[in-house]
């Protein structure tokens, strides 16, 4: 029988920011956090970045793939306190959806994080 083990950190989304001991937190804007939480916030461009073509250099990773990214490597380098769960806060229904597509369609995320059910 073999035995199955999904070590990628588990994300779930929260109308707000609830307190949670292992948990970091992903917020778009400048919601609050409790005191001493690991945050790492993102903010949506007013416009899609590059042009039409979508070529390498004009394609970033995105905000949400940048503030998870710097999530992870801090807590790989121990500079925060180690988390087990990423609570999403995000403000609206764009920043939902930029959360989820950045876990869908990022190879990198999608191997260190994961939807939580």
């Amino acid at each position: 029988m073999a035995v199955f083990l999904d070590a990628r950190i588990p994300l779930r989304f929260a109308d707000a920011v609830p307190a949670e001991p292992d948990a970091a937190w992903l917020i778009q804007g400048d919601a609050p956090v409790p005191a001493g939480g690991v945050v790492a916030r993102f903010a949506l461009p007013d416009r899609a970045p590059g042009h039409a073509a979508d070529c390498a250099c004009c394609a970033p990773r995105g905000p949400v793939a940048d503030a998870l990214s710097r999530l992870f490597l801090a807590r790989v380098r121990g500079e925060v306190a180690f988390f087990r769960q990423v609570i999403a806060v995000p403000a609206d229904a764009a920043g939902r959806e930029a959360i989820a597509a950045a876990l869908r369609d990022d190879p990198l995320l999608a191997g260190r994080y994961r939807l939580a059910e």
